[in-house]
């Protein structure tokens, strides 16, 4: 009988069984496992994309915010340059940001925009209708104040249950003391005796109702019981809680830090903002760098990436070879 059609002894069977059995095994384990590592690693270099997106983008805002910033104090400074006196007392100053509001040059009349909360303060120095909103005037009257040199910041005034404003007026800091001016009514709140109020002497109704007397059409809501400088309790679900909390938990967390700056210039908040998301992916392009050694990928760098994406985005597409063949014929 020929070699090739004799079968072969049953152990012999069972042992080329095991071996197909086992090379069958290892090979899928082998896919299977490849498979796992470059799904890992794709979601991996997408996160990294994501977070350079993150981190170009932080640094682009950045110094967007940073020019802002210095445009609008260079456009400030000129501004006070111009309203203020050369020489003169905290006071006089005061007055003369006051007078100017109410009393100065033409101004636009009619403001195009939905937005009445402008902060942008090439805006509220310009149009006589932001000038006439508590919001807006205080805007104006805190920016122009804090380039000429006064430390000034704006006060709400809120409800009796604390959770909406009902007026903002200004405080600026003379001789130590935090004296209030309203922008909105042009007036240095002040007793009988000519002395600059403070927000805790206006909080006592005999002299609150001496200050305000000839202050035609001034709300009697608008009085100094429940004051803050910046106002959680407008955020949603959780805005009156955190509000109550910080209160109770710090009590002066709002005297300590001048918020007035930051929510009342939009180029300081842009900045800011940057400066945040800047840190944040600095951050988690640390945690990503980290991550990336233990499991033995090598995360793409922004810059990298920014070229890579340069030089896709401005060389010309490669010609292939049938074009070449049918531009040569």
């Amino acid at each position: 009988m020929d070699r090739k059609c004799r079968n072969p002894p049953p152990g012999e069977l069972s042992l080329r069984r095991c071996a197909r059995s086992f090379v069958r095994t290892d090979c899928g384990q082998d896919g299977i496992g490849s498979s796992s590592a470059m799904k890992k690693e794709s979601i991996f270099q997408a996160i990294n994309f994501s977070v350079n997106i993150l981190l170009v983008s932080a640094v682009l805002l950045s110094l967007f915010g940073l020019a802002w910033e210095y445009s609008t104090r260079w456009y400030l400074s000129g501004f006070s340059n111009a309203v203020l006196p050369s020489s003169s007392t905290s006071e006089q100053k005061i007055s003369a940001i006051l007078a100017w509001m109410e009393r100065g040059p033409a101004r636009e009349a009619e403001y195009y925009s939905d937005d009445s909360e402008n902060r942008d303060p090439i805006d509220t120095l310009n149009y006589k209708e932001l000038l006439g909103v508590c919001g807006t005037a205080t805007n104006a009257f805190v920016n122009l104040a804090s380039a000429g040199g006064l430390e000034a910041r704006r006060l709400l005034l809120l409800d009796a249950q604390g959770l909406n404003t009902n007026h903002v007026v200004a405080e600026v800091r003379i001789d130590g003391r935090w004296v209030i001016v309203d922008p909105t009514f042009h007036a240095i709140f002040t007793d009988s005796h000519g002395h600059l109020l403070t927000r805790q002497e206006l909080a006592v109704p005999a002299i609150y109702h001496y200050a305000t007397r000839n202050l035609t059409g001034y709300d009697p809501s608008y009085n100094f019981e429940h004051t803050a400088f910046i106002h959680f309790a407008r955020l949603p679900l959780v805005g009156h809680f955190l509000q109550t909390k910080m209160n109770s938990v710090l009590p002066s967390w709002q005297e300590h830090i001048n918020w007035t700056v930051l929510v009342e210039r939009q180029s300081y908040d842009t900045f800011i903002v940057g400066l945040a998301l800047l840190c944040l992916a600095i951050c988690l392009r640390r945690l990503i760098f980290w991550y990336g050694r233990k499991i033995s990928i090598f995360p793409i760098s922004p810059w990298e990436q920014v070229r890579h994406g340069g030089v896709a985005l401005f060389s010309s597409p490669r010609v292939g070879k049938a074009e070449r063949t049918l531009h040569t014929t």
